[in-house]
């Protein structure tokens, strides 16, 4: 057995093999705090929200956080902000860790392998993610588990370009970062992050136009299409201006570091795009039609979307895990059936 986990300023998300499927579990990696009452912790304590009781306050976390915000008119807190562990939130390490415990769940067996995402430094911030990655790791070797940091691209490029014999550019655009990893056959030749991802969206559109930022998310998040064509001077108007600025950035980044690598002419390249903030309808067309007018050396041979954009860094994750538990020849009573079962899956 092995887990996968992607370690999300959004989400939380968790990964691991059952037979022949690979089941995922999610919260929001967020909590926002209200009154405590009498009346409060009863109707908690019969409900399956997620919550904490810490001194006059309670903490409401995960996919609930959202919901109780809008309903006391309240913001909702992040543990994590632009892709690490909030420096600005006194409350980060420990409502992290009691989300992280909820989505993980206790190891099958102790020291059971689990990959965990962690960001590349970014190229346009003085950022470190050294901090954040040592923080994580050793939150879940305190779990019991056995935990490996993998960088965020290169779990794309483990979860979607098995087909590519693992090469090519994978590309996450998450809620803080932005990942880029471009790999040979499994070997990363360039990897880095940007500072920007859809919490930049969210925060400039809702400066822009004056609606609080939980209020940005959730139109963004609920069926909100890259057309061009609807609500000028509205939200969804601004999301499309800033998602159009997003892509330029990103790509154009992109272009420099390949520059400044050297890397090498001639190549062609698959290109997968995937992470929440990818989500939205129209998005890889815009962000296709972009790439192939910068000006970058190897040629992109294509395109990939992924049905399923918000899953692709934890299942890379999990692929890589499971691949070391193979090689190591880790099997524990009563998994042999799923073993092979993930053996298989990680193949191919």
């Amino acid at each position: 057995m092995a887990k996968g986990l992607d370690v999300g300023t959004m989400n939380l998300i968790s990964a691991q093999q059952e037979g022949a499927e690979t089941v995922f579990v999610q919260q929001r990696n967020s909590f926002v705090e209200i009154e405590y009452s009498d009346m409060a912790e009863q109707m908690l304590s019969r409900s399956d929200v997620l919550n904490i009781r810490k001194d006059d306050k309670v903490h409401v976390l995960g996919d609930d956080a959202l919901k109780f915000a809008t309903i006391f008119n309240s913001e909702t807190r992040r543990p994590m902000q632009r892709g690490i562990l909030s420096s600005e939130e006194s409350s980060a390490i420990p409502m992290i860790k009691l989300i992280t415990e909820q989505v993980v769940g206790e190891p099958n067996h102790p020291g059971e392998s689990i990959y965990f995402s962690s960001p590349a430094d970014p190229i346009d911030s003085e950022l470190s993610t050294l901090y954040h990655e040592k923080t994580m790791e050793s939150m879940l070797g305190d779990t019991g588990y056995d935990p490996e940091p993998i960088n965020e691209g290169m779990a794309v490029i483990y979860s979607e370009l098995a087909d590519n014999d693992f090469t090519g550019l994978g590309v996450s655009f998450g809620a803080g970062m932005t990942n880029v990893c471009l790999a040979y056959y499994a070997v990363p030749v360039m990897k880095f992050s940007i500072a920007r991802g859809g919490d930049w969206v969210d925060e400039q559109t809702a400066q822009a136009t004056g609606t609080p930022v939980d209020k940005v998310t959730t139109i963004k998040e609920d069926d909100f299409e890259l057309n061009f064509t609807t609500d000028v001077g509205g939200v969804e108007g601004a999301l499309a201006i800033y998602y159009e600025n997003l892509l330029d950035y990103v790509i154009k980044n992109i272009a420099r570091e390949v520059d400044e690598e050297d890397v090498e002419s001639g190549l062609d390249v698959p290109v997968v795009v995937t992470g929440g903030t990818s989500s939205p309808d129209g998005f890889d067309e815009l962000f296709e039609d972009h790439i192939r007018e910068a000006s970058i050396p190897f040629s992109i041979d294509d395109v990939g979307s992924v049905d399923e954009p918000l899953y692709s860094v934890a299942r890379g994750a999990l692929v890589a895990a499971r691949s070391e538990e193979q090689a190591n020849g880790d099997g524990h009573d009563g998994d042999d059936e799923e073993a092979e079962a993930a053996a298989d899956s990680a193949e191919d």
